[in-house]
């Protein structure tokens, strides 16, 4: 089986109605770095079958940039997924990088979903392992099985929450999606991120932080998701183009961040090498760095590289 790339830009994930031609269209001018076309909320039961179609012509003859290609499906309570995938994948598995799968409570649903994508791309002579999965936890079920989830299939790439629903599932008293609920001091979502994030990580998947409906508020937006990228979020989604160039923002590092990263890297390359001494540690202006350095450095110039910034300084050899 393929490995999947697992590591694809996913500062913005841009949700786009898939019953929708005209949505669908203008979402490959955005500047998004991942697309989910939606089959599950965002679709009335009415149009579900029609919106397959819709969303396997925008695969095929659209031109999506670069952008990581990703389908929304009914979860496996109802009786629309299996159609979804088959449909979708069997008409345009070649144009597509994931499925994601929504509710997902354990993870037997995740094994599921994973069978049935190799065997459509058996049938219809895809590699397979070539599509991967992003599974969606939105209730307390999902949650307390979240670590099995995460190590469910090869074929995983992010773990996401999805607040609206996990918000109802655990009758919290807030009708505003994102926001803290009333009487509460401290995050209430703390924990629910906190447990996503290490179940991810332990899998080396990626954390998404679900949506923001107040669409006009864009420092309620703002607010929210620098909550969840101070953790280590790698994400989060958009609901309107509005929204995009924010999460792009928040979940880049910033210039400074990003050049003292790169700064790091190059002063323990050089500091561990025969001509720098072959130093455990070295000095760069007055911090002290060393492995531990190095490894958290990487993290923030990884995320530098992947949202395309050029670096601003250049490391000087001490006293060349």
């Amino acid at each position: 089986m393929t490995t999947v790339n697992r590591l694809r830009p996913r500062r913005s994930c841009l949700a786009v109605p898939g019953s929708n031609p005209r949505f669908l269209e203008k979402a490959q001018g955005l500047p998004a770095d991942q697309v989910f076309l939606d089959l599950e909320d965002a679709c009335a039961p009415l149009v579900k079958e029609s919106a397959r179609h819709h969303i396997v012509d925008a695969l095929n003859n659209g031109d999506w940039g670069g952008k990581t290609r990703v389908v929304r499906v009914n979860d496996w309570t109802t009786h629309w997924t299996y159609r979804d995938v088959i449909t979708v994948v069997e008409g345009a598995g070649q144009n597509l990088d994931c499925i994601m799968l929504p509710k997902v409570q354990d993870a037997e649903q995740v094994v599921a979903l994973d069978l049935l994508l190799t065997q459509i791309e058996k049938t219809v002579g895809l590699e397979v392992g070539k599509i991967g999965i992003e599974a969606q936890i939105e209730n307390a079920k999902g949650l307390v099985n979240v670590d099995a989830i995460a190590a469910a299939s090869p074929r995983l790439e992010t773990i996401i929450f999805g607040p609206a629903d996990f918000m109802a599932s655990i009758n919290m008293k807030s009708l505003v999606v994102g926001e803290q609920p009333p009487g509460y001091g401290a995050d209430a979502y703390h924990y629910i991120l906190m447990r996503i994030l290490m179940a991810a990580r332990a899998n080396d998947l990626q954390a998404i932080d679900g949506p923001y409906l107040q669409i006009r508020n864009q420092e309620g937006y703002r607010e929210v998701a620098r909550r969840s990228a101070a953790l280590g979020f790698d994400g989060k989604w958009v609901l309107h183009p509005d929204q995009v160039a924010a999460a792009n923002e928040v979940y880049s590092p910033s210039q400074d961040d990003y050049d003292h990263a790169e700064l790091i890297l190059d002063a323990y390359d050089w500091c561990t090498s025969e001509a720098g001494g072959a130093k455990g540690s070295a000095m760069l202006g007055d911090e002290m760095i060393d492995e531990a350095s190095r490894k958290m450095a990487l993290v923030i110039a990884g995320k530098g590289r992947a949202a395309g910034m050029e670096r601003t300084t250049k490391f000087e050899i001490p006293g060349a």
